[in-house]
């Protein structure tokens, strides 16, 4: 009764992402048949949080938009969360962190209501002029310009970026053989298959190294290859999932390709200043949230305004 309000393709698509991850779990215990002296461990890591993690956004955007929207909320808490608990605070502003959690379910019931007005603007108007504000009333000037900056930063990308996903669920239907879930399902699988191709492309070509300072293992060669890969894919399923023309998805793909890097990039420049490997341990055999997130966060925003501007 459930999968009744999902349309065709994106039910198609939810089938062909469970099928790719029972052939995933097929060759893990292939390998462990045949290798049976290796340690799998964290190859089996990954494929289980996987299950867990693909199994949850299902189970939400087949139980109906609003608890879809929640369920999105909910990782944005948890990024938030995990942000704020790795970068340094000022004591004085545990008080401030507060209003920053309380800008989510703020944040989250503009886009339930499908208000752009106000959801495009609360974070980066009234929140940037609303943090610093009550952060003055603690009469602390020490750090203030530092911790504002973070303050604010930690909420646009795990609070305003990722609610760009949800708000994908709110937007007029173009495309009815998709709707609302083929956007975000579009979205998500780009973002993911984006990071899974760089890094096949750079294992398998990599030698001339982008940022070794950031990241070591990115090359190149990575880029290109998941560049080129990401954007013929995305093209010819954009009308699948999407109102995007084949030509559109195209440049779709380039978008998410590119910025993809840029977000991943971004957040190993965070844990590189902070000297730590991952962000947290909340997923096993990936780290935190914060590692999950880290493409999407750039992705998701810059991905709905380009199919907002063109077809909303």
């Amino acid at each position: 009764m459930l999968l009744k309000h999902i349309p065709d393709n994106s039910l198609h698509a939810m089938l062909g992402v469970i099928a790719l991850l029972v052939v995933a779990s097929l060759i893990q215990f292939v390998l462990r048949l045949r290798r049976p002296e290796k340690d799998y461990t964290e190859l089996h890591q990954r494929i289980t949080s996987w299950w867990w993690m693909i199994g949850l956004l299902f189970i939400f955007l087949v139980s109906g938009r609003n608890p879809a929207i929640v369920f999105f909320g909910f990782i944005s808490f948890l990024a938030l969360k995990e942000f704020v608990s790795i970068v340094p605070t000022r004591q004085a502003d545990r008080n401030v962190v507060f209003w920053a959690y309380l800008s989510i379910p703020v944040q989250y019931y503009w886009v339930a209501t499908a208000w752009y007005g106000m959801f495009i603007i609360f974070i980066p108007v009234y929140m940037f002029l609303f943090i610093p504000m009550r952060m003055v009333l603690k009469g602390e000037t020490e750090g203030f310009i530092k911790s504002a900056g973070v303050l604010h930063w930690s909420v646009m990308l795990t609070v305003f970026s990722v609610s760009h996903v949800a708000y994908l669920l709110v937007l007029p239907v173009k495309n009815s053989f998709a709707g609302g879930v083929g956007l975000v399902l579009y979205l998500l699988f780009m973002t993911q298959f984006n990071d899974i191709s760089q890094y096949t492309w750079g294992k398998l070509f990599g030698k001339h190294k982008i940022i070794p300072k950031v990241s070591p293992k990115k090359t190149w060669e990575g880029f290109v290859g998941g560049l080129v890969t990401i954007t013929v894919v995305a093209g010819f399923v954009a009308p699948l999932l999407t109102p995007l023309t084949r030509l559109e998805g195209f440049v779709a793909g380039v978008i998410i390709s590119a910025s993809g890097f840029i977000g991943d990039v971004v957040i190993s420049s965070v844990k590189r200043d902070l000297h730590i490997k991952d962000s947290g341990t909340l997923i096993p055999g990936h780290g935190g949230i914060l590692d999950r997130l880290d493409s999407l966060m750039y992705t998701a925003p810059l991905f709905f305004h380009y199919i907002y501007y063109l077809h909303y």
